[in-house]
């Protein structure tokens, strides 16, 4: 190298050190000091809606701030954690807004956990207070004795208590509400944590230990595109929400998918942030023609779904509604955001033909996240040609490794496990040796690598192959079930699928899809075994083509949308004769 190149080089350095020094560190700023902030300035804006139940940012920090002196008179503090067993509704986020305020740890508990996954995940998040849907009382008694850590069970959505096993401990939460003072505010810490437990499809359900300053550094991707700097102090918040309403951009998010779940969990605590307002449906059951109808009601602008689950039945009810001449009134909306399963090219260009014609201008937001962390990738749809299934761009924080820390390069076709960094969690509550598994440090920083394959194109397009964790070893080759998975769904014949292994005497493991069909339009189907696996050849080598198809007449997920491992191995085992006495 020359004397001028040596110079240019050193100068660079020197301004990459002089803008690393003047970046500003991570915000230390709590969610409920940023919230209580937010009611303090604009308390009149709405916070909540579930149905006809409405509530102001006034009423919502009111209404936290008397359940958070209720736990503190149970001796739940700073460094707890309170367990949330509840469907979608305001108590969901009221009952997170009071944990925050005592520097406590919210957990999400899926409601359809039986009594013994309900208590272990109660019991490993070492849960203080668990505020449990009236509807789930019978098995909270039952795991009551067994959980002696727990100092409060609250029961939401009865007015009278519906266990007598659990009479003598349990409150019910308006109760609670109604005989209590405010907390007072305290100071807090950006270290504070949301715990978000993993779903669990593949070993036991996990907590995923987010700091507050890791969420509220990941709202500035929102507000950049408004020109607006992210808000590092209390403070702050004002400026914030002065220039959102000068915009009329205070969110108003339709949350879809259950708060539990990540997508809408995560949607709903940033919404928030910014002073904007959280929709939640009343039927327990996905209802399109209810969610189209609330978004009418609210003028919705975002809406937090999982895939094809949610968004196949959305596009059909706005397909039905214009053929009847009286389409939804959607041109409110501008973000529709999905993570954790496939959303399929189709589904995708049947949703923004309604949202032009409706005059919004939509923006799809497929999301390649997990638990663990999010902005692995990412893809962005307007209606372009921009709509392609399963493919994604590489966040600006993410690279993929190999198993021993050497990064992939782009176009290498090398298979690589996605990694991301920058504001991720700290680990996984309770757990270092598990922590260590997936949090690793490499290049002088800290990954989140929770197990997913890829690959990675000289473009930067990532796609994805699976999670190792349940990929299918079928005569020495790896197979991983997404993509399989994928390549089924894109056949206009499948509605729904999920694939796994079974037992198999040749192959050691038979790759095996379970399947639902679509609506052929004349109630049959079309198209046979062999004819369905042999349209799969372009897309997948031979020995990644299924070796069974089980069908079935509904693809059992979870309420997050995920697929049950479990549930496609028992019924393909029980389908094909291998195990009279299939795994639960």
């Amino acid at each position: 190298m020359n004397s001028a190149s040596e110079k240019s080089q050193k100068q660079l350095e020197e301004q990459l050190q002089k803008q690393l020094r003047e970046q500003p560190g991570p915000p230390d700023l709590n969610l409920a000091t940023a919230w209580e902030a937010v009611a303090d300035h604009i308390g009149d804006e709405p916070a909540l809606q579930h149905g006809g139940l409405k509530r102001t940012w006034v009423e919502f920090e009111d209404r936290a701030a008397r359940l958070a002196g209720a736990l503190s008179s149970a001796g739940v503090g700073a460094g707890d954690n309170v367990a949330l067993a509840l469907y979608n509704g305001n108590e969901y986020l009221e009952a997170e807004f009071a944990a925050f305020k005592l520097r406590a740890g919210p957990c999400n508990v899926n409601y359809r956990y039986v009594e013994g996954e309900l208590a272990y995940l109660i019991d490993n998040s070492d849960a203080k207070a668990v505020f449990f849907d009236h509807g789930l009382a019978d098995r909270m008694a039952a795991i009551r004795a067994r959980l002696p850590q727990v100092r409060l069970w609250i029961e939401v959505g009865s007015p009278t208590l519906s266990s007598s096993a659990l009479a003598e401990s349990v409150v019910g939460y308006e109760d609670l509400i109604s005989s209590h003072q405010p907390a007072g505010r305290l100071s807090r810490s950006g270290d504070d944590l949301w715990i978000l437990y993993t779903g669990g499809t593949t070993g036991n359900p996990k907590g995923v230990m987010w700091p507050h300053a890791s969420l509220v550094e990941l709202v500035e991707r929102s507000l950049q595109p408004l020109g607006i700097p992210l808000p590092r102090s209390a403070s702050e918040m004002g400026p914030m929400l002065d220039r959102l309403r000068d915009l009329d951009a205070l969110p108003r998010l339709l949350a879809a998918a259950p708060l539990m779940h990540g997508t809408s969990g995560i949607s709903a605590l940033f919404t928030l942030f910014r002073g904007g307002q959280v929709v939640t449906l009343t039927d327990r059951h996905f209802d399109p023609v209810e969610l189209w109808r609330c978004v009418e009601s609210v003028q919705a602008t975002a809406i937090a779904l999982v895939g094809d689950v949610f968004c196949r039945p959305m596009v059909d009810a706005l397909d039905e509604a214009e053929h009847r001449g009286n389409p939804y009134q959607i041109a409110s909306l501008k973000q529709v955001t999905s993570s954790g399963v496939m959303w399929s090219k189709p589904v995708k260009d049947r949703l923004l033909g309604h949202a032009a014609r409706a005059g919004a201008s939509l923006i799809l937001n497929d999301s390649l996240g997990a638990s663990e962390g999010v902005g692995f990738a990412a893809r962005q749809s307007v209606g372009d040609g921009d709509t392609e299934t399963a493919s994604f761009a590489l966040g600006p924080n993410a690279a993929l490794f190999s198993d021993d820390g050497r990064r992939i390069e782009p176009g290498s076709s090398e298979v690589g496990l996605l990694a991301v960094s920058g504001p991720i969690p700290v680990g996984y509550y309770g757990d270092p040796v598990k922590t260590d598994q997936t949090y690793k440090q490499y290049e002088g920083r800290r990954w989140a690598i929770p197990g997913d394959w890829a690959t990675l194109a000289a473009d930067g397009t990532v796609t994805l192959l699976g999670r190792g964790s349940v990929s299918i070893n079928t005569g020495g080759e790896k197979v991983f079930p997404e993509e399989v998975e994928e390549a089924l769904k894109r056949r206009p014949e499948v509605a729904d699928a999920v694939v796994v292994g079974v037992p198999d005497p040749v192959w050691g493991a038979a790759v095996t899809a379970v399947i639902q069909l679509g609506d052929t339009g004349h109630g049959e189907e079309v198209i046979d075994d062999r004819q369905l696996i042999d349209s799969l050849r372009s897309d997948l080598s031979g020995y990644k083509l299924p070796k069974n198809l089980i069908r079935v007449d509904e693809v059992f997920r979870g309420p997050n949308g995920k697929a049950d491992y479990k549930w496609a191995v028992a019924t393909a085992k029980v389908a094909l004769g291998i195990d009279d006495a299939p795994d639960s």
